[in-house]
């Protein structure tokens, strides 16, 4: 990070101190762009895409399997984005086996996992985490909850569906930060 915002403070300050004025360069990106602002979220958002995600096999469960502490995608999960995937019957589909109260719009909660009022209070983000990337390590193998974030997904599974996990490392996030609201 302090890497970056040097970096950053170089680009802003060759555009402040004028090297790149004159330049075929410069004229362009201020043309284009209104300047160091521009330039600042340019670097700002490939910065944000360095942290390359943990693949499904290098996830790091803690040694009883009950919680993996850093984050898949090395950003913090948006709640707002966890809570659509939450209720996305091509997706998440948790509501197919779970209640959740925060959701009445939706109709048909199932009722074959527990409830999830209140999970943030029974559940860290970690275990969450751990929980929804494998819960057959998690929680329990013979558990019928899938793994989002595995490349097990059993037997008998269709072949588009085989080396692919249900969920990408940063939906994985953003759903913790969504079951982190449901207090």
């Amino acid at each position: 990070m302090a890497r970056m915002q040097y970096l950053l403070s170089r680009c802003n300050g060759a555009f402040r101190g004028k090297a790149l004025e004159g330049s075929a360069v410069g004229r362009s990106v201020r043309r284009l762009s209104g300047g160091a602002s521009f330039l600042s979220a340019v670097l700002f958002t490939v910065s944000s895409g360095l942290a390359a995600d943990v693949a499904p096999g290098d996830v790091k469960f803690m040694e009883d399997n009950s919680m993996v502490m850093a984050s898949l995608s090395g950003n913090a999960g948006d709640a707002s984005a966890g809570r659509k995937l939450f209720s996305n019957r091509k997706l998440g589909n948790c509501l197919a086996c779970h209640v959740n109260s925060d959701m009445k719009e939706h109709s048909f909660h199932g009722e074959v996992g527990p409830t999830l009022d209140g999970v943030a209070e029974r559940y860290k983000a970690a275990e969450l985490r751990a929980i929804l990337i494998d819960s057959k390590k998690a929680l329990n193998e013979d558990t019928i909850m899938p793994g989002f974030y595995s490349l097990d997904l059993g037997v008998r599974v269709a072949g588009k569906f085989k080396g692919k996990t249900v969920l990408n490392a940063q939906q994985v996030e953003d759903v913790v930060a969504y079951l982190q609201t449901l207090k």
